[in-house]
């Protein structure tokens, strides 16, 4: 056995040495290290290509942590770099958020405005081939590396979705740059989009409300607040989101391996729509951060959660570096699984979801290629005498009609506004009588 997977061997022992672990027990261990370093030595010797010791070690250390469960894993110094670009909310791909499932690749949400939103890929699509290398085998890391490349390089993705054959979609690679949230009016009701939980997130949030807030002269009558498709993120701004619309009590609370790992983090005072109508809309592709959010806000009763069941990811990873000794004193790191997240009302949301109050499925009935018809479209219906002098003030302008197009085609996002209508329509002749 060489020096290399010597001093290897050597370090392990030594860590499980100063753990104070039972003597029975570290000797079950040290033979299953020594197992290893067999494998080792055979794999090294014998394996088809030639392969360095640092590459096995990296891939032992990944499929280490892969195993356990999807969500941790082994960065090296390229990964690590991408991974801070990530939270900045910048970086290269695709612009799709994966999983491993079943020895496919799962796509938890694809980001929007990005190569693969454009091109149709959907959340709950399994990949099983890129170009022409099958997935199945491959590593999630693997299967990463084979997605990657230069800005402009065309890549064919083979796609398995419920429902339909196997087909290729086309994708040119790009620079993803995501602009965290979006926002648009929609008659009175505020709009929010949250792609993803970045560290512009919550500045972004506060900025839109506020000029929501002054295009429509404080009239606004509500809020949508709009998390489908959203992979997560940053559980500090996931936090903070939540903390924009609450005036107290716990926003989530994560549970790690030991009673003392426990952390409550809570809301501050100070609503930034205060107490105005809020609906939530989510989906399967609402994920970790996105239902952090939305739990937090049903559970407060603050705001009606809209769609359809989201993703079901509650674990925390936290992001831990190392420097490699020597000359080469470069980063990696590791993503590990270090808790779970719990609901204010202390519901674990792992691989159930948040079940919204009112579900509402994407229909495509309501869409803009179904005309639809009134009197006023009936051969030799009667005028109203008004019309004449009304021409001009019922035509739409572009913006109206963009607008109107978007509810027309977007069934969830019209039910929403709906309902945010229909509370405004009762406060207003009911409550306040």
């Amino acid at each position: 056995m060489n020096k290399v997977i010597s001093f290897f061997l050597f370090c392990i022992i030594i860590a499980l040495s100063v753990t104070g672990s039972t003597a029975s027990k570290n000797k079950e261990t040290y033979e299953y290290l020594d197992l290893f370093g067999q494998i080792f030595d055979r794999v090294r010797s014998q394996y088809v290509d030639n392969v360095t010791d640092e590459e096995l070690i990296e891939k032992a250390i990944d499929g280490m942590l892969t195993g356990l469960d999807p969500h941790s894993g082994y960065m090296d110094e390229e990964v690590w770099e991408e991974m801070q670009m990530d939270t900045q909310g910048k970086f290269g791909g695709l612009g799709i958020e994966i999983t491993m499932e079943e020895g496919f690749v799962k796509v938890i949400s694809p980001i929007e405005d990005t190569p693969a939103y454009k091109a149709g890929v959907l959340a709950g699509d399994f990949i099983i081939q890129i170009d022409d290398a099958p997935v199945f085998g491959l590593t999630l890391r693997e299967a990463v590396d084979l997605m990657r490349g230069e800005k402009g390089d065309p890549i064919t993705i083979t796609i398995s979705r419920e429902g339909v054959e196997p087909f290729e979609v086309n994708i040119i690679r790009d620079i993803i740059k995501i602009q965290s949230v979006k926002y648009e009016i929609f008659d009175n009701v505020g709009y929010l989009r949250i792609t993803s939980f970045t560290e512009q997130t919550e500045s972004g949030l506060i900025k839109y409300i506020k000029k929501i807030k002054e295009e429509l002269d404080n009239k606004q009558i509500g809020f949508v607040l709009d998390l489908r498709s959203n992979p997560g993120g940053l559980l500090k701004q996931s936090i903070k989101v939540s903390d924009i619309f609450l005036e107290q009590g716990e926003i989530v609370s994560t549970r790690g391996r030991n009673k003392e790992d426990i952390l409550r983090y809570r809301a501050k005072k100070g609503d930034h729509i205060n107490g105005q109508p809020l609906i939530v809309l989510i989906n399967g592709g609402s994920a970790s951060a996105s239902e952090i959010v939305a739990g937090a806000l049903q559970d407060h009763k603050r705001a009606i959660i809209v769609g359809t069941k989201s993703f079901g990811k509650g674990s925390v990873q936290t992001i831990i570096p190392f420097k490699k000794s020597g000359n080469n004193k470069s980063t990696t790191g590791i993503r590990l699984t270090t808790a779970r997240y719990y609901t204010p009302s202390g519901e674990s949301i792992q691989g159930k979801g948040i079940m919204p109050d009112i579900i509402i499925e994407q229909g495509t009935f309501e869409s803009k290629e179904f005309k639809r018809y009134s009197e006023a479209d009936l051969k030799d219906s009667l005028d109203n005498e008004d019309n004449e002098n009304k021409n001009d003030e019922n035509s739409d302008t572009d913006e109206e009609t963009e607008e109107k197009n978007r509810l027309d085609t977007d069934y969830q996002l019209a039910r929403a506004v709906d309902l945010i209508q229909g509370i405004a329509i009762y406060q207003e002749n009911y409550q306040n009588n």
